[in-house]
């Protein structure tokens, strides 16, 4: 979805600006110090951008682009309101998930699929653990932190997340900062196997050194779930062709992909 040159709750997008980090924090004391609106109001529509990276996760639901705009802009102003600067932690850092979890209430709220009353109140309790427990450390808390800044049980907590969250892929950005992008595996830790995180690395390595027409053939194949036959009528060449090209692409990245 594309913002920069829309129209989202009577904002012309291609108009907002983008403030650097300092500048985030320069405002951020201003408004601590004296209770600025013009600094909050500047703050504000400096991240706006911010906003619309992350709704474009929550887009293509049936819900009114409009509506998580306002929504996510909520969030926005609860990051302001409660982001500590004696924290060694970057604003947008921060924002991300604070501006993710209104969206995420919001569409619990309102979804379409039955959850208990007793299994939202749980998942919007470790929701407010999970905030307060990131402003706190400066960084999102693990599991364990949340169930005991609940008093719950474990298991009980994550059944509760889960049940109001939607799956999404490892590949969908959550903030994009001019040319620098955030994706969700950018935000996932694995300290136990490194070897696996390089391999991964080499892999993706591996599929961008491939021409465009072996790219689009694995996409194609492996994402869209075409046949070979299918591939070959879309793309105007021979099955025996997109088959021999297929096969020579896979061969290059599991090449590329060996540590």
């Amino acid at each position: 979805m594309a913002y920069n040159k829309v129209v989202i709750s009577g904002i012309n997008t291609s108009e907002l600006t983008v403030l650097s980090e300092e500048e985030k924090m320069q405002l951020l004391r201003e408004i601590r110090d004296t209770g600025s609106k013009s600094a909050r109001d500047r703050l504000i529509k400096g991240n706006l951008r911010l906003v619309l990276s992350v709704i474009q996760r929550f887009t293509g639901r049936g819900e009114d682009v409009d509506d998580l705009f306002q929504i996510g802009v909520v969030g926005l102003i609860k990051a302001i309101n409660n982001f500590d600067l004696t924290k060694e932690v970057r604003f947008s850092t921060y924002c991300v998930p604070m501006i993710s979890g209104e969206l995420r209430r919001h569409l619990r709220d309102y979804s379409h699929v039955k959850v208990s009353r007793s299994m939202r109140d749980l998942a919007y309790k470790a929701i407010q653990a999970k905030e307060h427990l990131t402003a706190e450390l400066g960084r999102e808390p693990n599991i364990d932190e949340i169930a005991a800044e609940t008093g719950e049980k474990r298991s009980e907590v994550v059944i509760a997340l889960e049940s109001i969250s939607d799956p999404v892929s490892l590949y969908e950005p959550v903030f994009s900062d001019s040319d620098d992008t955030l994706y969700i595996m950018d935000q996932i830790g694995d300290r136990n196997d490194v070897d696996s995180w390089l391999q991964e690395m080499s892999i993706r390595e591996a599929i961008r050194s491939l021409g465009e027409r072996e790219r689009n053939i694995l996409y194609l194949r492996f994402l869209r779930g075409k046949t070979q036959v299918e591939v070959a009528r879309e793309i105007g060449i021979s099955q025996a062709q997109v088959s021999r090209l297929e096969k020579s692409a896979i061969e290059k990245v599991k090449n590329g992909g060996d540590i």
